[in-house]
């Protein structure tokens, strides 16, 4: 009978997308048409923003229950939405400057009423160059947290319902990574600015069903499950990792399309599919996964998956990925 592992998967191979998008623009140079920009995204920041501030409204003045109830059926979704959003202006894919794309980055923020999108922005590009470096890659759990969770249903889902708190922890290690700089300033200010006017406005009760909906969406939820389909050795044991084409892309901006994403991060969320028919000889034979559920399922009561389900590279020198010119 095959046991979870309770170690990283040690790797001496470079990382695939890095091969990959190599041979990829090789193979198919058109791809690169696709390096683009969507400004259409700044719309949709707009419309989900507008969205959870009508439901807080609302709500206003019914009971907490009904806050929780809501953010679960609706918010979540909404909120991972705007979690996309956030990591399509990391990449500088809404706008040309970096600025205009850090502004709608925090506007996508203001829904979830703690100031994340800028720091989010410094680790995961990180998360992009050294993808599987312990000390670099806050994606990968801290030893205390596989040995702390093992690979027990119970404890995988009390993991998964605290998992912005273990996150927030990781990047205690990844000392490569400044940890404040301009644009995090500039996303706590408007942060702060927005909570207050919420306050002032609909009082202390305004701020349950958007954190209800901030948590939900990266926590025990279908769409949580997305944390674990991105990386972890849930299909395949060698695939480090592994894209997710169902019905939620819709909903999602594609954020499942992600073999492809890290493979060109310079393609914008509407082109991803586009660059998956242009390629097929190189996603179609790699595992992919079609439900949120499915996952989350497979991974809380699979006893074969722990947190320790990665690969893991040594101390190499970081490679470069192309990006939209």
């Amino acid at each position: 009978m095959a046991v979870a592992p309770i170690a990283y998967i040690p790797t001496a191979e470079p990382v695939s997308h890095h091969v990959r998008a190599r041979q990829l623009l090789k193979a198919h140079p058109e791809v690169k048409r696709l390096m683009t920009r969507n400004a259409t995204t700044a719309l949709i920041t707009a419309g989900c923003v507008a969205l959870q501030v009508a439901m807080t409204y609302l709500l206003h003045g019914h009971a907490w229950y009904w806050s929780l109830l809501a953010s679960y059926v609706l918010g979540a979704f909404v909120c991972h939405t705007l979690f996309v959003i956030v990591h399509e202006a990391t990449h500088n894919l809404v706008f040309k400057g970096q600025w205009a794309n850090a502004a709608v980055g925090i506007a996508a923020n203001l829904p979830m009423v703690i100031p994340t999108a800028m720091s989010f922005r410094k680790y995961h590009l990180k998360h992009h160059s050294a993808l599987g470096h312990f000390e670099h890659d806050a994606d990968l759990p801290d030893h205390y947290e596989a040995k702390l969770i093992q690979h027990y249903a119970v404890g995988k889902a009390i993991w998964l319902f605290f998992f912005p708190i273990f996150q927030v922890v990781r990047t205690f290690r990844c000392r490569s990574v400044v940890p404040f700089d301009k644009y995090i300033a500039a996303n706590w200010a408007a942060q702060l600015a927005f909570n207050l006017g919420m306050y002032l406005w609909l009082g202390p009760g305004a701020f349950l069903y958007l954190f209800f909906s901030f948590w939900f969406s990266v926590s025990l939820h279908p769409v949580g499950a997305r944390w674990i389909q991105e990386h972890y050795l849930v299909l395949n044991p060698e695939q480090e990792t592994t894209s997710y084409y169902g019905r939620l892309n819709g909903v999602h901006l594609n954020i499942g399309y992600h073999n492809e994403h890290h493979d060109l991060p310079g393609v914008p969320w509407n082109k991803l599919p586009e660059l998956r028919q242009l390629a097929p000889e190189f996603y179609e034979p790699l595992e992919h996964h079609t439900s949120y559920t499915k996952v989350l399922l497979r991974f809380l009561f699979d006893q074969e998956i722990s947190l320790y389900s990665r690969l893991v590279r040594g101390e190499h020198a970081e490679s470069k990925v192309p990006v939209a010119k």
